[in-house]
């Protein structure tokens, strides 16, 4: 009698327990791509790496390095970490272009959240005679 009261109650337990942490897991892999924009970095693009991680046993991410030439220095350790979902957007950058990277620091690397490519305006030519 005890036993079919108690076994079912277990496996229950068990069960609620599996599903609380699975949407734990989801919470935090689908934070990933919130990342405050505490500061800003902006410099050409030098170098570029990506790679498809797995983050869970179903669940990855999309991995975008970046290393960036200032006016100053260079900086290597710059991250852009992007849950891979059904409407996820990877950004298209290409070495040689001026960036803009929103995020902060986050232990040892640049979390980037947002990249801004920075157009360079052509100024017309004024030198041409305007038409009469």
């Amino acid at each position: 009698m005890v036993t079919a009261i108690v076994i079912p109650i277990i496996c229950l337990y068990f069960f609620w327990l599996t599903k609380k942490e699975m949407r734990e897991g989801y919470e935090k892999w689908a934070s990933l791509k919130t990342v405050p924009e505490e500061a800003i970095m902006s410099g050409e693009v030098v170098q570029i790496s990506e790679s498809r991680q797995r983050y869970n046993y179903s669940r990855f991410v999309h991995v975008f390095e970046l290393t960036i030439q200032t006016k100053s220095n260079k900086h290597s350790n710059i991250k852009k970490i992007t849950p891979l979902m059904e409407n996820t957007r990877i950004p298209s950058v290409k070495i040689g272009d001026s960036v803009h990277l929103y995020g902060n620091w986050k232990d040892d690397f640049f979390h980037v959240g947002r990249i801004q490519i920075a157009k360079t305006e052509i100024e017309p030519n004024t030198d041409k005679i305007p038409f009469k």
